[in-house]
């Protein structure tokens, strides 16, 4: 196959068998090189995705984690409260929702703070394959200019006056 393409290169340029396979060779290796790059972005992409998706689930571990430690803070309260004989009214009650809120602001700030990391890893994966996109179109390109420059008709030169 590679010697019909050389032959009607050989024909169409009228240049030689090896210029012809050079021309082939370069049009080949641009195409492996194309191939490579967009299979590179496409497992790069892949990758963070898994990132992403691992990170998603340590967050909802640490999260969970936080929420039992609570719980056990809140119980360990309510059942000191009761031991000494509080009716949950008053300032112990107050203090108790204070803290409450408080950590319910904490948890929403932690919880936004890790769905944004996610989001930023998912946005890297979509720019990698993009980039290897842009990468292959570049190599593309610059391989057809190779391989027409190689046919073109060498620029005419004007002799020097003097």
């Amino acid at each position: 196959m590679s010697f019909g393409i050389v032959a009607a290169l050989a024909a169409i340029g009228g240049g030689s068998a090896a210029v012809g396979t050079a021309v082939a060779a370069t049009a080949v290796g641009t195409g492996l090189s194309v191939y490579g790059q967009v299979e590179s972005g496409k497992a790069q992409q892949e990758a963070l995705e898994e990132q992403a998706r691992q990170e998603k689930i340590a967050a909802e571990g640490r999260e969970l984690q936080r929420r039992q430690e609570l719980n056990k803070v809140l119980a360990s309260n309510i059942v000191s409260a009761s031991m000494s004989g509080e009716t949950g009214e008053g300032s112990t009650a107050s203090l108790s929702l204070e803290s409450a809120k408080q950590v319910g602001t904490s948890e929403g700030m932690i919880g936004l703070s890790e769905r944004l990391a996610e989001a930023q890893t998912l946005r890297r994966a979509r720019m990698a394959r993009g980039t290897a996109g842009i990468q292959a179109a570049s190599t593309l390109l610059k391989g057809v200019g190779t391989v027409a420059g190689a046919y073109s008709p060498a620029p005419a030169t004007t002799p020097k006056k003097g």
